[in-house]
């Protein structure tokens, strides 16, 4: 036999097993297939026992791992050194990838799935006040941080309409959830024993973060969100989303009069500023015909857009903005320093040509 029509038969016997041994094969190779990260046989393992919409965590479902290897009929395995779960070979992910309708919207299922744990009462109880209660909780709750990392990530790609009810019942108890910590890995630190953890990050820059449309939209509609708030580092949910590069929702937030599309956060950085260093040319464009945007701004380092694209060879986003007659080509940082000095430091030949065009000099005149 082929080696496809191998695949297919044993995929076929899966499906054949019925009941539960059928649903935590596919579920496994689902898992495996498009998990955003290889996934340890723990988190696979607890990934399987959630019950889509159960407000409670049953530890009795978790299946063993012999009894996960038995229903996938041999197309995963172990693999000992990496301590990870794996297709038998990656001629395997080949034949999933080609045959996409062997799974229904899996990324939406995984969404769901991260979303209802999340929502668990066990769940939304936790809290750490350490770092070392965070690494202790990590080992006792080993698929709490898949969940807190990724579910927007697959709810981007594949949006059902469980899932988008699921992340608004989340977002309604958003303050002090421990996703939170896990999301943003800000430093417990950073907390006045008053302010309760998710107050300083809301649904809004959660969903801006993660690029999802939908929630933004309804988040939005439902008019509970300073749209300019910012979140423990100052972000807005503009500045999230033009950090991230997620176009769509940066024209949603602009859409709206009450935004400020020029909020610095608390490093003086403007949503222009976060777009520009991380070269996301399409957010810099739409920002760039936003009127009350300005594009030579800089922040508490004296570094402007254009300062921080030439650091990170971003040639399109460097040729955008000395398209601007407001933008100094040769505009120093607080410590003297160039656009020009920062694209030659960091080796952008493409870069210092496109400034030196526009007669850019390597040392400031201060």
């Amino acid at each position: 036999m082929a080696l496809e029509d191998i695949y297919g038969a044993t995929i076929g016997r899966i499906k054949a097993q019925g009941g539960d041994k059928s649903r935590l094969g596919m579920g496994a190779l689902m898992w495996i297939c498009h998990a955003e990260e290889p996934l340890s046989a723990k988190v696979l393992c607890h990934a399987l026992a959630i019950e889509l919409g159960s407000t409670d965590f049953n530890a009795g479902n978790i299946p063993s791992i012999m009894t996960l290897l038995a229903c996938c009929q041999g197309l995963i395995i172990v693999d000992k050194e990496e301590s990870r779960m794996r297709l038998i070979h990656f001629t395997l992910r080949e034949y999933l990838s080609a045959h996409p309708d062997i799974f229904d919207r899996p990324h939406s299922e995984i969404a769901e799935i991260c979303l209802t744990y999340l929502n668990c009462q066990q769940v939304k109880t936790l809290s750490v006040d350490t770092e070392a209660d965070l690494h202790a909780l990590i080992d006792n709750e080993p698929f709490l941080a898949y969940c807190s990392r990724y579910w927007g990530v697959h709810a981007k790609k594949e949006l059902s309409d469980y899932a988008m009810s699921l992340a608004l019942r989340l977002f309604r108890e958003y303050d002090g959830h421990i996703s939170v910590v896990l999301l943003t890995g800000i430093e417990l630190a950073v907390y006045p024993e008053d302010h309760p953890t998710g107050s300083l990050w809301n649904g809004l820059h959660c969903a801006s973060y993660f690029g999802i449309v939908e929630v933004v939209t309804a988040l939005i509609q439902m008019g509970c969100y300073d749209l300019n708030k910012g979140d423990y580092e100052g972000y807005t949910a503009l500045a999230l989303a033009a950090s991230m590069g997620h176009e769509e929702v940066v024209e949603i937030l602009l859409g709206r009069e009450e935004v400020s599309p020029d909020k610095p956060d608390n490093e003086g950085w403007t949503p222009l500023s976060h777009a520009a260093h991380n070269g996301n040319e399409g957010v810099v464009k739409i920002l760039l015909g936003r009127e009350g945007v300005n594009p030579d701004k800089p922040d508490n380092d004296g570094r402007t857009p254009l300062s921080h694209a030439a650091e990170f060879r971003n040639e399109e986003v460097v040729k955008m903005l000395l398209g601007r007659e407001e933008v100094n080509p040769d505009k120093p940082d607080l410590e003297g320093q160039t656009p020009l000095m920062w694209a030659a430091r960091w080796g952008s030949p493409g870069v210092v040509a496109l400034l030196q065009s526009h007669k850019a000099v390597v040392h400031s005149a201060t």
